[in-house]
């Protein structure tokens, strides 16, 4: 049964260290513990020198309610593994080269990353639910040399897009296929003398939403992923050898670095979870002993609403994190009162290695549902006014800034969008607009960059809006999100038509042949007219205004 009480017994992690109160909204770093200055790779060795015999690794696809049944992997096992796909990538690839990870959640995407960790190649995620056009931008944009592909997600096949894609892709020589595990695996010549790599050489290329409306990769280090991601489980109590359970996508900072590398960095066992299935989540958490959970809202609600949940053993679960976009005070109340563990609100953003602030589990409950925590250590933060760039006042809202290790090495191969958000004295400008408290406690209070959160994910209205507006029905077009309890926003568009007026469901279709299934508008409005800026440009926030005033009507919907 689930533990009933909103006590905290066992926390280890105490209350910030005391301060003097903030002048004005900068926090200065905290450097009183120093940075762990090693590899992905070496703490895997390290890990497995140290405790060989733990398990590391678990397959969660395995069968429900029935723990041996499920493939388990040591970490003297998983270092051999680790090693012998580096061997394989070696003879296909030179250290700095990068190699595209396309494929929902598996184990041997965790050993693949591993692998390219000791052999210095460079992971570049892709989105499994991207479709052709997204697919081919992000393996050119990431200047790939070979991709790593599943066979099919939700019934498109990722193998035939894949070979679609290629032809117009020079650069990628190699095509490495999971279903052919075994063989790449084997396919090494037996090396050992695997190269240096360096704590400040890079690792991977995460793709996220910018301000130009299309996917930029962000490319993280070595000593940002280990860092940020242990920093993050110390902060969330997760103790050494503790079981994380995994079912954030791997391509996310949240999955294959926090969950990924977090679970690492303190020798614990990472439970893959294959899909988000919140009766599957649930039994893992139980017949697991799960002791951490990162969701992001969407995905604690399911959990929290699923009819299992009340007959559940949920007494391991000593830590839920949560993040992805604003976590409603709500729902932190609802899961201390339903499953009376710890809670951890994150907030951070790929170019940050993912976590840049968290709450801890001694933090008051009110501070706990209604801030976003404190910074890491090792990273300065400042409240910047829009115009100064200077620290506002304690309390006033403006952009948050960060600078420190923690920062992002750049947009791969974009300079000018590099330079647009990281200045010359290395602050990393979010895009984000929040307070400061005295305590350097911070408090969310909107978005600059104009991007929709749905369930955690990131969608720009320009890139669904470039598409719609080569519908020869639409005139105009302006896609906005609107609130919704379930998923934080929903993607909707507002069009002008032309001609023959296309119905939902025939812009529904148009919009799925080119992106993928979360970007797709969920409701369409039609209007024969849009508010203007005098400049000629669309006024957003007015039209949002006029939506949710139900000036435009009922929404139409063309998808369940």
């Amino acid at each position: 049964m689930s533990r009933m009480s909103t006590s905290r017994p066992g926390s280890a992690t105490g209350a910030p260290p005391a301060r003097a109160p903030l002048a004005v909204s900068y926090r200065p770093a905290d450097v009183t513990e120093a940075l762990d200055r090693t590899t992905v790779g070496d703490l895997l060795r390290r890990a497995a020198a140290s405790v060989p015999d733990r398990v590391a690794l678990v397959d969660g696809a395995g069968a429900p309610g029935d723990p041996g049944q499920r493939r388990r992997w040591t970490y003297a096992e998983l270092l051999t593994i680790a090693e012998q796909v580096a061997d394989a990538l070696l003879t296909r690839f030179e250290p700095g080269e990068r190699l595209a990870i396309w494929e929902v959640n598996r184990p041997e995407w965790v050993m693949l990353q591993f692998g390219a960790a000791l052999a210095g190649v460079v992971v570049v995620t892709i989105d499994p639910q991207y479709r052709i056009d997204e697919l081919r931008y992000a393996l050119d944009r990431g200047q790939v040399s070979g991709i790593a592909h599943g066979t099919e997600h939700r019934g498109v096949s990722m193998t035939d897009l894949v070979a679609r894609a290629r032809p117009d892709l020079p650069s990628v020589r190699h095509v490495i296929r999971f279903d052919d595990w075994d063989s790449f695996v084997a396919s090494g010549d037996g090396r050992r003398d695997f190269p240096v790599i360096s704590p400040d050489d890079d690792f991977m290329i995460i793709y996220t939403s910018g301000t130009t409306g299309f996917a930029k990769g962000a490319l993280l280090h070595h000593l940002g992923v280990v860092n940020a991601s242990r920093l993050s489980a110390e902060r969330a109590n997760f103790r050494d050898g503790d079981c994380w359970i995994n079912p954030i996508p791997l391509f996310h900072t949240g999955g294959g670095v926090l969950g990924s590398i977090g679970a690492l960095a303190r020798r614990g066992r990472q439970v893959v979870v294959p899909r988000f299935d919140p009766g599957l989540v649930l039994d893992l958490i139980e017949s697991e002993g799960g002791n951490l959970i990162v969701t992001v809202p969407t995905i604690l609600i399911a959990l929290l609403d699923h009819p299992d949940r009340p007959a559940r053993d949920l007494s391991s679960m000593r830590t839920i994190m949560c993040g992805g976009t604003k976590v409603p005070e709500a729902l932190v109340r609802r899961t201390n009162e339903l499953i009376g563990c710890d809670f951890s609100i994150l907030f951070g953003q790929a170019e940050m290695h993912g976590v840049l602030s968290q709450s801890m589990p001694a933090d008051t409950p009110e501070d706990q549902a209604t801030t976003l925590g404190i910074p890491l250590a090792h990273v300065e933060v400042k409240i910047a006014d829009l115009a100064t760039r200077e620290p506002v006042p304690i309390g006033q809202p403006g952009e948050i800034c960060a600078r420190g290790y923690q920062t992002m090495r750049e947009y791969f191969a974009m300079p000018e969008a590099t330079a647009a958000t990281i200045d010359r004295d290395g602050w990393l400008r979010s895009g984000d607009v929040a307070t400061m408290d005295e305590r350097g406690y911070l408090r969310i209070e909107g978005r600059i960059k104009d991007i929709i959160i749905r369930g955690g994910e990131n969608i720009h209205p320009l890139e669904i809006e470039d598409l719609l507006s080569h519908h020869p029905g639409v005139g105009e077009v302006a896609v906005i999100g609107i609130p919704d309890s379930r998923w934080g926003e929903q993607v909707a568009a507002v069009i002008r038509t032309t001609g023959a007026a296309p119905t939902p469901a025939e812009l529904h279709a148009f919009c799925r042949a080119s992106l993928a299934p979360f970007k797709t508008p969920r409701f369409w409005y039609f209007t024969d007219e849009f508010p203007m800026t005098p400049s000629g440009k669309i006024r957003k926030v007015e039209l949002r205004k006029r939506v949710e005033a139900g000036v435009l009507g009922d929404p139409a919907t063309a998808a369940p």
